[in-house]
């Protein structure tokens, strides 16, 4: 009998990042390259090999408990009750963090409206719904609490053009009224360039470059005398296109 040796996959392999209050980071990279598996590890869905990770100076191993009261996540994996309606969902959710009913529900009307969900669509049952409005409740879920950081897990993916740059500038609103650390991780070259004040390109689980978005083109030759972009940017050091998997 002839056994195959296991194949050790580091999904995340050495990364060392330190964000400041106030900042939106953006994690730029393929499908498979290591982002998702970093948001988990820092919302203590997954445990660390090696290493250790702080949030606010509080371990996300021997701390995960306190971790968690600090921070909310969105991701596109994000399940609801689907015999529900959007604000049923969102008032469930509140009740779950404490909120009193009536302040639930008047909070979760108000970031639906500035997710620029119409008034007739709140009282429809989620099953009903686009995917890209769906998304939107996901996001006003995670803000209906104060979160000092937010971990968005490609908070985009699927939206209609419209519906993402309503969410791109709910983000942009949400760091400047609650100063929060904001984690964003993309495969959208112009979404990074939008909203990262730092972006770190992260390929086969390391992260490859960091730096601000004039950082990054700084160092990238230009091509004919044309400058080069984020994408020139990107390919350049991982050798393929964004939407490129392994």
């Amino acid at each position: 009998m002839f056994r195959r040796e296991k194949e050790v996959i580091r999904a995340v392999d050495g990364i060392s990042l330190e964000v400041n209050i106030g900042e939106i980071y953006g994690i730029l990279g393929a499908n498979g390259s290591g982002k998702s598996t970093l948001i988990r590890l820092i919302s203590t869905l997954l445990l660390p090999d090696a290493g250790n990770i702080q949030v606010f100076g509080d371990d996300v191993v021997t701390n995960s408990l306190k971790v968690r009261q600090v921070m909310n996540r969105v991701s596109v994996e994000a399940s609801f009750f689907k015999r529900l309606s959007s604000q049923e969902n969102l008032i469930y959710a509140a009740r779950l963090y404490g909120i009193p009913a009536p302040e639930a529900g008047r909070r979760s009307q108000q970031i639906l409206e500035r997710l620029g969900f119409a008034a007739d669509r709140m009282n429809e049952e989620m099953e009903h719904l686009s995917r890209g409005m769906q998304q939107k409740v996901a996001i006003a879920r995670a803000l209906l609490t104060t979160p000092m950081l937010l971990l968005l897990d490609e908070p985009t993916t699927g939206l209609d053009p419209k519906s993402k740059r309503d969410v791109q500038a709910f983000i942009e609103e949400i760091r400047q009224e609650r100063n929060a650390v904001i984690l964003l991780t993309t495969h959208d070259m112009a979404e990074a360039e939008r909203l990262c004040d730092k972006i770190a390109i992260i390929d086969k689980g390391q992260f490859i470059a960091e730096g601000t978005v004039e950082e990054l083109i700084a160092n990238a030759p230009s091509q004919n005398g044309v400058p080069a972009t984020l994408e020139d940017v990107f390919i350049a050091l991982t050798g393929k296109g964004i939407e490129e998997e392994e």
